[in-house]
């Protein structure tokens, strides 16, 4: 008799995990478009675009020029151009520039956004109706 196991889940297969991360070093200097079904770690440079479901982690050293899809991203470094992602962490050392699309955004303490921010799953507001730009009557 094993102490950890159950005869409820005999026969199933445990569920499908990645726990691999791809690391890109400080001095690595990448360009082009990269699709990824696993974790990124960036210390270097890259210049296009990456795509990834996981999370994107720039490092204080990374730097992405570009275009960044992914499910996470959280930026210690220089992240410049188009971010689609559903959760932003900048860091109190990143630095964000561009236009941001996502469900969530946080910023630390000294960390830095420029640029356009645009929340997932909600529309603009409709401009103002002839009713509202109507100055409100004092009743005495």
């Amino acid at each position: 008799m094993a102490i950890f196991s159950s005869n409820d889940n005999a026969g199933s297969q445990p569920a499908k995990t990645n726990s691999n991360t791809t690391i890109i070093t400080d001095g690595a200097t990448l360009k082009g478009e990269i699709s990824l079904d696993c974790d990124f770690y960036l210390d270097g440079h890259l210049e296009g675009m990456i795509v990834s479901k996981n999370l994107i982690t720039v490092g204080k050293n990374g730097k992405i020029k570009g275009e960044i899809k992914a499910g996470q991203l959280v930026v210690q470094g220089v992240v410049e151009g188009s971010v689609d992602v559903e959760r932003l962490e900048i860091k109190a050392t990143g630095y964000v520039s561009g236009v941001v699309t996502s469900t969530e955004m946080v910023i630390e303490a000294k960390g830095v956004f420029e640029g356009e921010s645009h929340i997932k799953g909600i529309k603009p507001a409709a401009k103002s109706s002839k009713a509202a730009e109507e100055p409100v009557k004092e009743q005495k």
